[in-house]
């Protein structure tokens, strides 16, 4: 998301605020109900001590992937919906300077609980897609919390 997207026109409610997400350079590439396509750059300070992707940027990406994808894209006055809890499977090495992209589905939703999966993938040295990490994602949408 670039600083410009920060303070003009979001592709999605839930990013207006989201330092983040701006932090990490993540673009909006689809969005839409129970459904998400995200991309970020793998940068040097993203990486862990064996210079691959730090599992917790590439678990950063997924989640902000899950949120867009579980949140309605113009947001709502009366609910948020949160993480009740994930779990990755990282399948493969994130590589420096390669754009990870995350996309992300609702699978099922049932009142206010909601499971969603998270793709990550990134472009291997041979042109093909390699999946990079497997998330799964459980919701629970609950009241909006009032401003102090």
């Amino acid at each position: 998301m670039s600083e410009t997207q920060v303070g003009n026109t979001v592709p999605h409610a839930i990013l207006h605020n989201d330092y983040a997400t701006q932090w990490m350079g993540i673009e909006v590439v689809e969005v839409s109900d129970g459904h998400a396509v995200i991309t970020m750059t793998l940068r040097q300070e993203m990486l862990n001590g064996f210079g691959i992707g730090h599992g917790g940027m590439i678990f950063a990406l997924a989640d902000t992937a899950f949120a867009l994808t579980c949140n309605p894209q113009d947001g709502s006055d009366e609910t948020i919906t949160v993480a009740s809890g994930a779990d990755v499977n990282f399948l493969k090495p994130a590589i420096p300077g390669r754009v990870l992209t995350a996309t992300g589905n609702r699978v099922s939703q049932q009142g206010r609980s909601g499971i969603y999966d998270i793709t990550v993938t990134q472009p291997a040295a041979d042109g093909s897609i390699e999946t990079v990490a497997q998330f799964r994602g459980r919701s629970r949408t609950v009241p909006k919390p009032q401003s102090r």
